[in-house]
């Protein structure tokens, strides 16, 4: 299963231990899905732990730890396609990201933006939820 997870799913992973963010942070490290990522994700994903509001409430090791992690652990997809579907354009390169690495979910917090869509192509975009679900 390939999957992309939404800046603030992992945010929340990190903010939040238990909860659907955090379990299915625990089960992208078990191995039980492939994590997309691209360069315009790990960098959104920087500058977001980098927000005051954020920084206090997430150690800079941790916020460290889980961008070394997605580099690490995470298929990086290049070359994406331009998408232009999104209520918010910046959450477009999520779509090019689910599209051009073949996603079969797409996980976000996103109730007015990206969950509205339902989907995209091929991808099935979903709550943090409705996706800890699958895992039991």
């Amino acid at each position: 299963m390939r999957v992309v997870l939404d800046t603030n799913i992992l945010i929340s992973a990190l903010m939040i231990r238990l909860g659907s963010p955090a379990a299915i942070y625990r089960a992208w490290q078990e191995g039980r899905f492939t994590l997309l990522t691209c360069a315009e994700h790990l960098d959104e994903l920087r500058a977001t732990l980098r927000k005051p509001a954020i920084a206090e409430r997430i150690k800079p090791y941790k916020a460290g730890a889980l961008v070394n992690e997605m580099k690490k652990l995470a298929e990086s997809v290049d070359a994406l396609p331009r998408v232009r579907r999104s209520p918010d354009p910046t959450d477009d390169f999520l779509l090019a990201l689910s599209e051009a690495g073949g996603a079969d979910y797409l996980v976000t917090g996103d109730k007015s933006g990206l969950l509205k869509l339902e989907h995209h192509k091929e991808t099935r975009i979903v709550s943090a939820r409705a996706f800890a679900a699958l895992f039991g």
